[in-house]
């Protein structure tokens, strides 16, 4: 017998936390560094096949798939996509091209934000701070 979500109330499904993202990747090491300074995160674990960055509250993991290819931008491949917010949109873009960051050609956001991809090809979308 299958459960519709709308025969559940919130307080009798079990609560969970989350505890960290993991995100597969060819380097760990290489994309933990290129997060951990776009996010000021320090890096707690370095290896071959795992890393993982963090802020005390916030965790990300990062796993080796070596043969892991980043999905078409734009196309239905993709399946998450990080969002960062900054105070200077222009100058966070500069800063991670910079780092090794790619600036695919569809942008959907306009001057809204800016799409980019990490030097293993996962997007992540470059915000303002709101007003």
């Amino acid at each position: 017998m299958t459960t519709n979500t709308t025969d559940v109330t919130k307080s009798t499904v079990t609560r969970a936390t989350l505890i960290a993202v993991t995100i597969d990747c060819a380097d760990p090491r290489r994309l933990a560094e290129f997060y951990a300074t776009v996010l000021g995160y320090e890096i707690t674990y370095a290896a071959d096949e795992y890393a993982a960055i963090g802020d005390g509250t916030h965790t990300i993991y990062f796993a080796r798939v070596p043969e892991r290819r980043p999905a078409e931008w734009p196309g239905p491949g993709k399946q998450f996509h990080l969002d960062l917010r900054v105070p200077d949109v222009a100058k966070a873009v500069a800063d991670y091209l910079a780092l090794g960051a790619a600036k695919p050609e569809f942008q959907p956001g306009g001057d809204d934000w800016t799409v980019l991809a990490d030097p293993e090809g996962h997007l992540f979308c470059v915000c303002p701070q709101r007003s």
